[in-house]
């Protein structure tokens, strides 16, 4: 049981921002008014002093690497690390090991995140060239969606015969979320660079070997293949300035059957990052050009690319630091993503109404989530108390995630996360951790 009144808080909801106050009283918002007295002598106030206040980040897609690649990652340590970084829902892939590919492996990682998230969940149900008797088990009411995994994977979850993918498409009641990057294409370019730089292959060669043409090749083959069935497809991290004419916004989400994903690397860094992060910025799909991100951020806020995530999938720094055939792709970012955006909001990029719209609004439009999403009475209280003006500066030591280091090390965010709130519980108050909360697995309007 537990009772907050947050004052004085500039409440960002619905594209509209107002200055009000928000009690909390045990998992849900109970009130919110221009001015809320106290009810209770049992109720903590706290004084937002002007801050924003937002419904928690709804992140679409992490890689906590739990079962099997525990010294990566796992679910307790980074669900925490997400909870300092304003995520208060995460919703996690199938590509661990076991992958989660049938219906008993899949409750097996709903049991650990029962007992060690700090954060509300779901998992993907992953997709392979013959597992379609198993998909069709999964209850759409349950579980947030499918995966394809229609570019390169890890195991046998590449999904590439095209009699199955229709199947699948046709089949299935499941949001289908898609990887799309077209493994022939990139195998050519892999042989390309090969035959140039040998087995010493620079990193900058990473956008050009997983090039535009690999993600336009695949993505617009599974938005064909999308309309042609009717499936409901769900395009993880765009990466392209060419792809986003792939998608429209002539629908309101709700009634949209094709929507869109951007990740926050894809809006923060370009190819011109290589030569001084390294394989630390290795991510498939590649960060690309500039052109390419000045496209993103044109598409995300015409509304044709529809929610912002991380794709955080965290390696080791041993790992990452191989050569560029050897150095697995991918980076934590989940404790950095939501200051990272409003540090492109003070840059001029985002509204604060938009952002909020793209991380926490949107997310649960797409996939139906119940009582989760907005600030709302009755709805679940996940909430983020953000300064907009507390400069810090991203470093090893102040950086929670189990493998240590973050891409934006060395980077100086104007704003803060000062409280986050998951189901009305206070998890994180001013750089410290509070009590976990009783995280939960999330429900859906289905």
């Amino acid at each position: 049981m537990s009772s907050y009144l947050i004052k004085n808080a500039n409440i960002v909801n619905e594209g509209s921002i107002f200055a009000g106050d928000v009690l909390i009283q045990n998992d849900r918002i109970a009130e919110i008014g221009e001015s809320i007295s106290v009810k209770s002598s049992e109720t903590r106030v706290i004084d937002a002093d002007g801050h924003y206040l937002i419904p928690g980040m709804i992140d679409d897609q992490v890689h906590f690497r739990e079962p099997g690649l525990t010294h990566k990652a796992t679910i307790a340590t980074e669900s925490k690390a997400a909870v300092a970084g304003g995520i208060t829902t995460f919703i996690e892939m199938p590509n661990t090991v076991p992958q989660a590919t049938t219906i008993d492996l899949l409750e097996d990682k709903f049991a650990i995140a029962a007992n060690d998230s700090w954060a509300n969940y779901s998992f993907m149900f992953g997709g392979t060239n013959d597992n379609l008797e198993e998909i069709l088990k999964v209850d759409p009411t349950k579980v947030a969606g499918l995966k394809l995994f229609l570019g390169s994977s890890t195991g046998n979850m590449l999904v590439d015969d095209p009699k199955t993918l229709e199947n699948i498409f046709s089949k299935t009641k499941l949001l289908i979320s898609a990887h799309c990057e077209d493994e022939d294409t990139i195998k050519a370019n892999l042989e390309k660079a090969k035959e140039e730089f040998g087995d010493d292959i620079p990193i900058s060669q990473h956008p050009i070997i997983r090039s535009e043409e690999a993600c336009y090749i695949s993505s617009s083959r599974a938005i064909a293949l999308a309309k042609k069935t009717g499936a409901r497809l769900h395009v993880f991290h765009v990466s392209t300035a060419k792809e986003t004419g792939l998608f429209s916004n002539k629908k309101k989400l709700k009634d949209k059957k094709i929507t869109a994903e951007v990740c926050v690397h894809h809006l923060w860094f370009t190819d011109k990052d290589y030569e001084a992060k390294g394989t630390k910025i290795k991510w498939n799909p590649a960060v690309k050009t500039e052109k390419d991100r000045d496209g993103l951020w044109k598409a995300l806020l015409e509304d044709k690319i529809d929610v912002i995530a991380t794709d955080h999938a965290p390696h080791t720094i041993e790992e990452k630091n191989n050569g560029y055939l050897k150095a697995p792709s991918g980076g934590p970012l989940v404790q950095h993503a939501v200051e990272a955006l409003f540090e492109m909001h003070h840059r001029g990029r985002i509204s604060v109404e938009k952002l909020v719209e793209k991380i926490a609004h949107n997310p649960a439009i797409l996939f139906e989530i119940k009582d989760r999403g907005y600030i709302k009475v009755g709805y679940k209280a996940d909430l983020v108390l953000i300064d907009p003006n507390s400069p810090w500066t991203v470093t090893k030591e102040n950086t929670d995630y189990k493998c240590g280091w973050s891409p934006f090390e060395g980077t100086t965010f104007r704003s803060r996360i000062t409280h986050t709130f998951v189901n009305g519980g206070l998890a994180y108050e001013g750089g410290k951790y509070g009590n976990k909360p009783k995280a939960e697995r999330i429900t859906f309007n289905r």
